[in-house]
């Protein structure tokens, strides 16, 4: 099967494996992993801050984001098609006990104008906004990026009135790939940044948050709390060593990818329209009379998986195991 169901399915490659294998570990909650510390201080140090958190999945680390930014009552200032608000089993409300205020934006991309026009007034009827989350690049919005300087611009006028920021970098290094900025170019812009090491980049699990010395240390309790201490984790924390050092750049064939996929599904008479693909999501609607799920059996009973992405859509994601001769043949399985 040619699995486009997402880029959580990719498997470790056996170059990532046998380095696994060599992994020197330890107990994190004592902190004396080696190679889970050497993990954290690589990728707090390509993205200039002092200290990162290694965690199970990217819902761990914005969620210990979330309540180490907020306290009960807080409200942070997000996209209606956040992941953090649709994807996280409502843990803002659970975890941080937090109220929301969703920005109406089809994309998933904030302006400054909206960030400005939400922020509650001194007023006891309203919760006080402490918190703006981005995300980068943003799922629902098949994939699409952040311009950089949109980027500086919320972080220039959040700095002016104390508002800390906070990434959902999931997919942050698909961003990095496609606009040509540097890991650091984008840490300057954030207080927090979670970034995954389980999507394109290949590993079995993982995902890391960053931040400065203190916030990690109080992130640190919060994830001891939602039962995130690991003991010999170094063995997995290391095929994130091994994907920063080698997983990178290659993201570039994972867009090339999706663009071909993206033009065949164009083309096709039964879709009506595609998003523009800019990373390595594609989304598409179908025509009114075509049923998702009938597509979606038909590819399948081709070799190809994919999946329903709310009414009448249907998403597909290229990633690390998916080769040219693949995306070959699902082209040709879109001929029909």
């Amino acid at each position: 099967m040619i699995d486009l169901r997402s880029d959580t399915v990719t498997k470790p490659t056996n170059e990532m494996k046998s380095f696994m294998m060599d992994a020197k570990l330890g107990d994190d909650v004592f902190e004396d992993d080696p190679s889970v510390r050497h993990l954290e201080d690589m990728a707090a140090s390509m993205f200039g801050k002092e200290a990162g958190l290694f965690c199970p999945s990217g819902t761990m680390t914005n969620q210990i984001a979330l309540m180490t930014h907020l306290k009960p009552g807080d409200e942070v200032i997000c996209s209606r098609e956040s992941h953090i608000y649709n994807y996280e089993g409502g843990g803002i409300a659970r975890n941080a006990g937090a109220s929301v205020r969703l920005i109406e934006r089809k994309t998933g991309l904030l302006t400054v104008s909206d960030i400005a026009d939400n922020i509650n007034p001194d007023d006891v009827h309203q919760p006080v906004t402490k918190l703006v989350a981005l995300e980068n690049t943003c799922n629902r919005g098949g994939g699409n990026c952040y311009d950089i300087n949109e980027i500086k611009a919320i972080k220039e006028f959040c700095d002016k009135i104390g508002l800390p920021v906070h990434l959902d970098g999931a997919r942050l290094f698909n961003a990095i790939v496609k606009k040509g900025h540097s890991a650091e170019d984008y840490g300057a812009c954030f207080d927090s940044i979670s970034i995954c090491l389980s999507k394109g980049l290949g590993a079995p699990l993982g995902s890391l948050l960053l931040g400065d010395a203190h916030f990690i240390k109080t992130a640190r309790r919060n994830r001891k709390v939602l039962g995130g201490g690991m003991r010999q984790v170094g063995i997995v924390a290391s095929a994130g060593t091994y994907a920063l050092n080698h997983h990178v750049d290659r993201l570039k064939d994972d867009h090339e990818h999706a663009q071909i996929i993206a033009n065949a599904l164009a083309n096709c008479s039964w879709i009506n329209q595609v998003l523009d693909v800019e990373t390595n999501i594609i989304v598409a609607s179908l025509k009114d009379d075509f049923e998702p799920l009938k597509f979606l059996q038909k590819l399948e009973d081709d070799g190809v998986l994919a999946i329903p992405f709310g009414k009448g859509k249907i998403r597909m994601v290229t990633h690390l195991d998916v080769s040219s001769e693949n995306v070959e043949k699902v082209v040709e399985s879109l001929k029909f």
